[in-house]
């Protein structure tokens, strides 16, 4: 099959016209790849900055694609299901985290794209188990960023709470669904991009936020709780300086630069500062169900696979608007 290839962290990654398939195994699915989603994380893993990834590997983890063949213990799925493939890949269902309902602090949890070769290629297994069901009114590329982008953006969204007045800094791929899903909900948005980004704040605008401007400026009010997706450790204190007593600032992304000192009087009046790690199934089927009741669109930008690098660069970069797929 046709395959994007990272041999080694902070390099280019390889294309291979003919890398071997995957077999799946008992309990996995394989999927035929329709598209995948160039999500930050993966940035992260190529980057090298989430380390001892499985080398060499198949990045991608916000698979769309039809399932071909089924291993013997799987009942989840059949032969021609669409399905959609999350960045939590594996969970043991032991420990106490996965017998508390918190599977996605799994001591022995696998990520797809990670240490489980994911969607760069033509064709993916996957634990039958974290298959979801895509609804139809999708397409393959617009629903490929549901799997990660909306998914944490969802989960963000719940860990804030019922926050009227909601700032989303760094207003990109997942920004740009919880927005949509924060105003079906009646929360007033609030957006906050790189300074200078206008392309960015009238993106923010078009999709309900009420004020949008650079990440160096205050709100017109104080909000109430505030999700951060850019992984700049320095928007923390800028978050909580724009907060509300009681407030909540969510760290939404897997990895973040060093959180700089703040002065107490920032968090004190009990703000708080959560994390987001990984996601749940339960969060993938709640959103899957939401999504086409708001509805969620999402603002995509295609790529054929072989231009992998192309679009890591440009989501490097800050240009891209809405999220890159990739399409075999």
């Amino acid at each position: 099959m046709e395959a994007m290839i990272l041999d080694r962290a902070r390099q280019r990654l390889r294309f291979a016209a003919d890398a071997p398939a995957p077999r799946p195994g008992p309990e996995e699915a394989l999927i035929a790849v329709k598209a995948c989603g160039v999500c930050r994380t993966d940035l992260h893993v190529v980057d090298g900055e989430l380390p001892n990834p499985k080398l060499p590997l198949v990045p991608g983890h916000e698979i769309i694609g039809i399932v071909t063949e089924t291993g013997a213990a799987v009942t989840g799925v059949k032969v021609g299901d669409r399905v959609g493939v999350p960045w939590l890949g594996h969970v043991c269902g032991r420990c106490a985290y996965c017998r508390s309902g918190r599977e996605n602090l799994c001591d022995n949890a696998r990520f797809t794209g990670y240490q489980i070769d994911g969607g760069y290629a033509a064709f993916a297994a996957a634990d039958a188990r974290f298959c979801l069901k895509v609804p139809a009114s999708y397409g393959d590329v617009e629903a490929a960023p549901l799997m990660c982008a909306g998914l944490i953006g969802y989960r963000a969204l719940k860990l804030a709470g019922p926050a009227e007045r909601l700032g989303l800094w760094g207003f990109g791929a997942a920004a740009h669904i919880a927005a949509q899903v924060a105003r079906h909900r009646g929360q007033r948005i609030y957006a906050f991009t790189k300074p200078g980004d206008r392309e960015g704040q009238n993106f923010a605008r078009s999709l309900g936020a009420e004020w949008a401007g650079g990440s160096d400026e205050m709100p017109p009010e104080k909000l109430d709780g505030s999700l951060i997706f850019a992984p700049v450790g320095a928007l923390v204190p800028a978050a909580l300086a724009a907060t509300a007593k009681g407030g909540v600032v969510v760290c939404a992304g897997i990895h973040m630069s060093d959180i700089p000192s703040f002065p107490y009087g920032i968090l004190w009046e009990e703000r708080q500062i959560r994390s987001v790690a990984n996601l749940t199934r339960a969060d993938g089927e709640e959103f899957l169900a939401l999504a086409p009741a708001v509805p969620v669109r999402t603002t995509t930008e295609a790529f054929p696979l072989r231009e992998a690098n192309e679009a890591l660069a440009r989501l490097r970069d800050g240009r891209i608007t809405g999220a890159a797929v990739l399409v075999p």
